[in-house]
């Protein structure tokens, strides 16, 4: 392992670091976090430390990572953080510190190509678009020439791609081993260098798919290891929620459909029979799916057994009832009519797996009444509909899965603690023993920015506040001459809000859904004094450096919607064992969020800009002061003449 005053002298003024890197700045704050770092992988403990904006965990925790003996995987929010560890964070490390650094990065399943999807999809009928064919020439021609057969090389084509889900190499049906392209598949290769490797970069999906998987009858995805980092870890119980729980949906039955209909024609075991059992897989689905179609949104679901159906959703029990057996019914049929054809193929294997799988999670969803559950409908879009069983605290899996079986667990990210402590973040993931540290920002706040709180405007939920808050956001706008981020807590308040401002601000405006992500950002980095009207993915995750963003805006405090189901049963529960919601779970959760989209203005040492929330509730109610200690240091006003002067052009 480095010792410390190795790793001092690699980061202090005069260190490799400092020779390497162009925009070089010694941050005193980014020893202490390696430091203790180092520490937690040594004495083999776990760390939870808060890490302020221009701290530079990332170099803080790689260093120490990549000089100890045992395998450690780094796990981060998004694919492109992901990547950008993979891609510029090792290389420049690889290069400043003279030696090949052995690391390699890992995504989810669907992300990489099938070789075997490739060579059979001209036995489709159809290619979902006009640009199909197109599409796949493309990719054939890209697949001679990848090394990694990860769909993210595809630049030049559409993320959202309907002929990719036909050529992943997703789960359900590969065929492990006995596949005749297992030494080819990427997949396999990825893993053999994940075995290779002392560093694995995942995304958080990725490890909590992994470590959901480890505990049932499928083989891991990730190499063991001894130590895993989290960078962003505040968003660790919301993905951990989705992989301990399970979900089915009208697409998977969909799915299952169209891919028996394929293998039964590729290994010429179609009949008349098996096709009519297929269309009434499909008729029994639609016939199901079609009850929770009645209401948008959602909503919590009653076990079927108890009599009571479903709470909101449909008419009756017996309704549900009458589309749900059958399901089942015909589910078991088709897999008994798979494993009795004579012709034996792996393909078929997956099949009749996919017919129990999807059979048992229904009635995990629907017929189950564990209390640590909530059960509930998601319906999006057009027809999509999503039928959950999702943990309400994950802390047990956690520390049972996570806390106890890794050597060292480091949870890192600019936004963990509440009111100065990690209790929230700690007793929501299990966290139980382990060392805390948290770091300063980087920056200087008090000089750098300036927090606006009007006191003299409604409440959010009074008549008249969407109309003044607008009125707050010309001024706001006018004293940054543009070049903001007007974040919102839902998408109707967004829509609402630029409908009545597009035409008043005399700034260029972009609002989100006008296109991708990325485009919107570039399109915002480009255009000078732009503002930008966005919502949720937008509060965090996003760096935009230099007075093109000198502003950021919040309309109110992001409380999670109490009504929303998984909130509602996270709630209810902390409620019946003693303590108080409200206190415990609501506040912090919303504070952490604030914390994230405040985080979007200051993000160097030569930023500077205004913070304005739209909320007085921070000024009149006692719970205001919670949210205020855990704000950055910027000084507080409710002066409107006070923002043009800090940001008159002479003091820029």
């Amino acid at each position: 392992m480095i010792s410390s005053d190795k790793l001092k002298q690699i980061l202090s003024p005069g260190g490799a670091i400092a020779a390497s890197h162009p925009f070089y700045e010694f941050r005193p704050g980014q020893i202490r976090m390696a430091e203790a770092v180092m520490n937690s992988i040594q004495n083999r403990r776990h760390l939870c430390v808060e890490a302020g904006t221009g701290t530079g965990k990332t170099l803080a925790y790689l260093l120490p990572a990549l000089f100890c003996d045992r395998r450690v995987v780094i796990s981060t929010a998004t694919k492109n953080l992901q990547e950008q560890l993979f891609s510029k964070d090792i290389p420049f490390l690889e290069k400043t510190l003279g030696r090949r650094l052995s690391v390699c990065y890992m995504k989810g399943r669907n992300n990489y190509l099938c070789w075997n999807k490739l060579e059979d999809i001209d036995k489709q009928a159809f290619l979902f678009s006009p640009h199909g064919p197109e599409y796949l020439d493309l990719i054939r021609k890209w697949a001679q020439e990848t090394a990694t057969g990860d769909r993210a090389e595809l630049t030049d084509l559409p993320e959202d791609m309907l002929l990719w889900r036909q050529l992943d190499a997703g789960r359900e049906t590969c065929a492990g081993q006995k596949c005749r392209n297992f030494e080819a598949c990427f997949i396999t290769k990825v893993r053999q260098q994940a075995l290779e490797s002392d560093i694995v970069i995942v995304n958080h999906h990725l490890f909590f798919a992994d470590l959901a998987l480890r505990q049932g009858d499928f083989a891991s995805v990730l190499p063991d290891y001894s130590i895993a980092i989290f960078d962003e870890a505040h968003e660790i119980e919301d993905v951990a929620t989705q992989y301990f729980g399970v979900m089915v949906s009208n697409y998977r039955l969909e799915e299952l459909a169209r891919d028996a209909e394929r293998v039964l024609a590729e290994t010429g075991s179609s009949s008349a029979f098996l096709t009519g059992q297929i269309a009434k897989l499909i008729e029994r689905a639609g016939d199901f799916f079609a009850q929770f179609k009645k209401r948008d949104g959602r909503y919590v679901l009653q076990p079927i057994g108890s009599g009571r159906g479903i709470r909101r959703g449909v008419t009756s029990s017996d309704t549900l009832s009458e589309s749900y057996r059958p399901l089942r019914m015909q589910l078991d049929a088709l897999r008994s009519s798979l494993a009795s054809l004579p012709v034996s193929s792996d393909m078929l294997e997956a099949l009749a797996r996919r017919c129990i799988e999807i059979k048992d999670e229904l009635a995990q969803i629907l017929e189950s009444d564990s209390m640590e559950y909530v059960y509930w409908c998601e319906t999006r879009g057009r027809g999509g509909v999503f039928l959950w069983a999702s943990p309400i605290n994950i802390s047990s899996f956690l520390r049972e899965r996570l806390f106890s079986s890794v050597d060292s667990v480091i949870l890192t990210s600019a936004t963990l603690s509440t009111g100065g402590d990690f209790l929230f973040t700690k007793s929501r993931l299990g966290f139980d023993e382990g060392d805390e540290l948290t770091v300063p920002s980087h920056f200087d706040y008090a000089s750098q920015s300036i927090l606006y709180i009007p006191r003299n405007i409604p409440e959010p939920r009074e008549d008249g506040w969407i109309r003044q808050a607008c009125r707050e956001i010309e001024t706001i706008v006018e004293a940054s001459r543009g070049r903001a981020f007007l974040l919102f807590t839902s998408y109707n308040q967004m829509e609402l809000a630029y409908e009545l401002l597009k035409n008043r601000l005399p700034f260029p405006s972009f609002v989100q859904g006008q296109m991708s992500k990325s485009g919107l950002l570039e399109a915002f980095r480009t255009t000078p004094h732009a503002v930008l009207f966005a919502t949720n993915s937008f509060w965090q995750g996003v760096d935009v450096q230099g007075e093109q963003l000198s502003c950021v805006v919040i309309d109110k405090l992001p409380f999670s919607v109490p009504s929303d189901p998984v909130v509602a049963a996270r709630i209810h529960q902390i409620d019946q064992s003693g303590g108080n919601a409200f206190y415990e779970y609501q506040i912090p959760a919303a504070t952490i969020l604030l914390k994230q989209g405040l985080g979007r203005l200051i993000r160097s040492k030569n930023d500077r800009g205004i913070l304005a929330i739209l909320d007085k509730r921070l000024l009149t109610k006692s719970y205001g002061r919670a949210f205020l200690k855990s704000l950055p240091p910027a000084p507080l006003t409710q002066d409107r003449e006070a923002l043009a002067g800090f940001m008159n052009p002479a003091n820029d």
